[in-house]
């Protein structure tokens, strides 16, 4: 899911694209491309997948490298920066250093190139919860503090997240229950071990659809085309509120910027074709491809956002 990662250095992030475009890079690219990614048969390797049919238009092969998460990107951050070693990464890039030491700095070893998609979460609850709304799961919760429970898929991760941010915006007491993995967890919501969590629309919708579950609101700032109708947890009680999982691409720090903006037009280009949106949606994400500049500025935000989340709700990883 839900899963989405520093301040004043991403700035240095804008000007390095910007300030590359001295070298004219026309002859990229010359031989084939390779995307590192987190394993085979995951969300972002499905979006690195849908990434590599740029192939097409770049006139070169694609090839997509499965890496461990850990890994990937610091092998990305260890190669030549030439273009021809991208990263497709989701929010574990930003994330993870927030709680531990990691073998890149995001700031100092990457440049941004494109958002490429983002995926909105959905509050759900066991039907048996007498609550309907956003408001009235916050009233229950205040009613009842420390007494209603909610399902995460790992520490640290989107669930958990979003949930902590739910918790001190809406300023209720509920508590967090670590299952190993998305699947124990939908299963304890729908057996009703625990009350509620937060999960991408595309494991939600199908449960909320046959009745097992009640969707409540979406996690995004706007209502989404993923799940019609649904108001969002911002509108519903809870002001500006927001958690959505993000994935782009990166390619190593100081790529020239001529290849980076021809990066930026080839997945802009791709992610616009009718039937590639399709897949996306399909799978329950939105397309976005952004300039790499609005890339930096919004995993800045994304990551100071989350720090706080981390700090005010003391989470740390055994």
């Amino acid at each position: 899911m839900l899963l989405s990662r520093f301040a004043v250095g991403m700035l240095s992030v804008g000007l390095i694209v910007l300030g590359a475009g001295e070298v004219s890079g026309q002859d990229y690219p010359n031989k084939p491309v390779r995307i590192i990614t987190a394993p085979a048969g995951g969300g972002t390797d499905f979006t690195a997948r849908l990434v590599a049919q740029m192939a097409g238009s770049l006139g070169q092969p694609v090839v997509v490298d499965n890496r461990t998460t850990i890994l990937a990107p610091e092998l990305v951050s260890k190669t030549p920066p030439d273009g021809y070693t991208l990263l497709v990464s989701g929010a574990s890039l930003w994330i993870a250093p927030l709680f531990r030491t990691t073998p890149y700095d995001v700031v100092r070893d990457f440049s941004p190139i494109s958002l490429i998609e983002r995926t909105v979460g959905v509050l759900a609850v066991h039907p048996s919860l007498p609550a309907k709304s956003i408001k009235e799961l916050i009233a229950l919760a205040k009613a009842r503090p420390g007494e209603l429970n909610y399902a995460s898929s790992s520490l640290g991760g989107g669930a958990h997240l979003a949930t902590e941010l739910f918790k001190s915006m809406a300023d209720v007491n509920i508590v967090h229950v670590p299952y190993k993995g998305t699947g124990p967890s939908i299963t304890a919501l729908i057996s009703g071990e625990v009350q509620l969590t937060i999960f991408d629309v595309g494991l939600i919708a199908p449960h909320a659809k046959s009745g097992k579950l009640r969707a409540l609101a979406v996690t995004s700032a706007e209502p989404s085309a993923l799940f019609p109708g649904l108001s969002t947890v911002a509108a519903s009680g809870v002001p500006g509120y927001e958690a959505i999982g993000m994935t782009g691409l990166w390619a190593p720090a100081k790529t020239p910027g001529a290849i980076i903006n021809r990066l930026h037009r080839e997945i802009v280009q791709v992610l616009n074709q009718p039937d590639v949106k399709e897949k996306f949606f399909t799978a329950g994400v939105e397309t976005v491809g952004s300039s790499p500049e609005q890339f930096a500025a919004t995993i800045k935000s994304d990551t100071a956002r989350w720090g706080k989340v981390i700090k005010d709700a003391g989470i740390k990883l055994d």
